[in-house]
C-alpha cells in the first residue's frame, strides 16, 4: 500500500470476530443505499447517495476476524472532474489485536491527497470509520449521516 493512500484506525474492546461482523454490516455504518450481498467472498453490493455518489464493490478478501478487501468496479462521483477516480481503488479492513483491544485498520488504497475527490472523501471515510463504525462495534448502532 502506499503511504498516502487514505488511512484511518480505531482501538475497541470487542472481538476480532465482532469487529469483523460490524463491518460487514455496511447498512449499519454506511450512509446512503447499499444493495447486495456485503457479507460473503465474491459478494457484490452497490452504494447510492442521492446524486452524488454511486459505487459497486466485490469483495475480493473475506477472512473471518482477520481482513476484508472490496474492489470498486464501478464509481460515480459527481463533485469531481473525473466521474470514475474511484474505479479500481481497493477499500481495505485490517483486523488485528492490539494492547488487549481489537484494532480495524482502514485504508482506501488509490484515494490519494493528489487525486480530485481526497479533500471531500477524506474526511467523510474518517467520520464514517473513526465515527460511525465504531459506534456500530460498540453499541450496536451505528451513526451514517441521515438517509434522504
Amino acid at each position: 500500500m502506499d503511504s498516502q493512500d487514505f488511512t484511518a484506525s480505531i482501538l475497541v474492546d470487542q472481538t476480532p470476530e465482532e469487529v469483523f461482523k460490524a463491518i460487514n454490516n455496511v447498512s449499519g455504518w454506511w450512509s446512503g443505499e447499499i444493495d447486495g450481498d456485503t457479507n460473503k467472498l465474491g459478494g457484490v453490493f452497490t452504494y447510492k447517495y442521492q446524486d452524488i455518489h454511486r459505487s459497486k464493490q466485490k469483495i475480493t478478501e473475506f477472512i473471518p476476524g482477520k481482513r476484508v478487501v472490496w474492489h470498486v468496479i464501478d464509481s460515480y462521483l459527481s463533485f469531481v472532474k473525473d466521474k470514475e477516480e474511484w474505479n479500481g481503488t481497493d477499500i481495505v479492513f485490517e483486523i488485528s489485536k492490539k494492547d488487549g483491544k481489537t484494532e480495524v485498520l482502514f485504508t482506501h488504497v488509490g484515494l490519494l491527497p493528489s487525486i480530485a475527490c481526497y479533500a471531500e472523501c477524506a474526511p467523510a471515510w474518517k467520520f464514517l470509520i473513526t465515527d460511525s463504525l465504531r459506534k456500530l462495534i460498540m453499541t450496536g448502532n451505528g451513526s451514517p449521516f441521515e438517509k434522504e
